[in-house]
């Protein structure tokens, strides 16, 4: 039979998400027309009469469900960044700019995994009719608003025209950050960055004197110092660089006891990024599979809010050779894991830097007492709570 085949294509016009026609409407049909083909051929009047009711019904189905909806619908809300625990308001504004009255009907909105539906009266030309509501966010995540649908069909259910009217929106529910100043991450730094011992002819940083030899630009020398003792002496500099800080997540499903550890690793190492982000650090900064971006504290927060746990992320034992091929030149490296990773595993993660890098081993242990152990250039350190991170920091790196 064609009929179907046409019905199918008549009523998917639109109907983008979802298919118009429910399992139980093909049931309907098929017996229907069956019965109906059945009975005239063979002369049974019972079957006939029923297989004309039920295709009867699917027309009447089909009458309710097709015609062309003249809405405009605006889909918004408050804010597309929040903080964890904050309410995002929403607002659906439907209008009809046709002319004429449309039936009620049924908005559907997905959001997230769940899916809202409101009442959309009958609407006359030019009406307006508005819908109001919130989505709480009770954990870190990106969570997808809509598109808003229109739905039309049947009492019975056997046919649904679903038409899509907005695009899809994005909310990024940022980790908690906890500002950091006074917790400087680093040592002695200049007005271009952190000092070093390499020794300069031209620098920001004055170090020594030394005799002049030629090429040594004039500009430097030293005049006073050459009238007193009667030789050309000139200016010598350290040499400075820019702090670059390396943050690495642990996100494998054995590093990490529940979700509460991991939502504090990533909130411990999202307040780091950040606090380097406002410093005006170079920034590398890497969990789950990925090179997060870092331009800005709103970018990298964004990536943040889409990290899940174990989802091929990399484990503590692979950090430190993550962080050495995708940012060879860090002069500070902060790896934060959880507590299932034993102290071995951490130490083991240096022989992967260069010597002398500044390291910072955080490993998050919800409620437990913090505490720092230096050993040289390398400090290890837990983090017990998400307040008490800026202490940790302090500690570890006057140790």
């Amino acid at each position: 039979m064609r009929v179907p085949v046409r019905l199918r294509r008549l009523l998917r016009a639109g109907a983008r998400p979802l298919r118009p026609i429910s399992g139980l409407g093909w049931a309907v049909l098929t017996v229907g027309a069956l019965m109906a083909v059945a009975g005239y051929r063979l002369g049974w009047v019972e079957a006939a009469s029923v297989g004309t009711g039920l295709l009867g019904a699917f027309a009447v189905a089909l009458i309710l469900t097709v015609g062309r909806s003249t809405y405009d619908v605006d889909l918004g809300v408050s804010d597309r960044r929040v903080k964890v625990g904050q309410r995002v308001a929403g607002r659906l504004l439907v209008r009809n700019i046709g002319s004429r009255r449309l039936l009620p009907a049924r908005l559907e909105l997905p959001v997230g995994l769940t899916r809202a539906a409101f009442p959309l009266p009958s609407l006359a030309g030019g009406a307006v009719h508005e819908e109001l509501f919130a989505v709480p966010t009770a954990r870190r995540g990106v969570i997808t608003i809509g598109p808003a649908l229109s739905v039309r069909g049947d009492p019975w259910g056997m046919l649904r025209r679903r038409v899509a009217w907005t695009q899809v929106l994005q909310v990024y529910v940022h980790p908690q950050v906890v500002p950091l100043e006074g917790a400087a991450v680093g040592v002695l730094r200049d007005l271009e960055g952190q000092a070093t011992t390499v020794v300069s002819d031209a620098d920001m940083s004055f170090h020594a004197l030394r005799d002049y030899v030629p090429g040594d630009d004039r500009r430097h020398i030293h005049w006073k110092t050459t009238a007193r003792t009667g030789t050309l002496m000139v200016r010598q500099f350290d040499d400075t660089r820019r702090t670059h800080t390396a943050v690495a997540v642990a996100t494998g499903p054995g590093d990490h006891t529940d979700e509460e550890e991991f939502e504090l690793a990533i909130s411990v190492a999202a307040s780091i990024g950040a606090q380097a982000l406002r410093d005006e650090s170079d920034l590398t900064f890497l969990a789950g599979a990925r090179r997060l971006r870092s331009e800005n504290a709103t970018r990298l927060l964004d990536d943040l809010a889409g990290i899940e746990r174990g989802n091929g992320g990399h484990t503590t034992a692979e950090l430190a050779a993550w962080v050495a091929s995708s940012a060879p030149e860090a002069s500070l490296v902060v790896l934060v894991t959880g507590s299932l990773t034993a102290d071995g595993v951490l130490r083991r993660q240096v022989k992967h830097l260069r010597p002398g890098v500044r390291t910072v081993l955080l490993t998050c242990r919800p409620g437990a007492r913090s505490a720092v152990r230096s050993h040289g250039s390398v400090s290890l350190a837990t983090v017990g709570s998400l307040t008490s991170l800026a202490q940790v920091l302090r500690q570890a790196v006057t140790g």
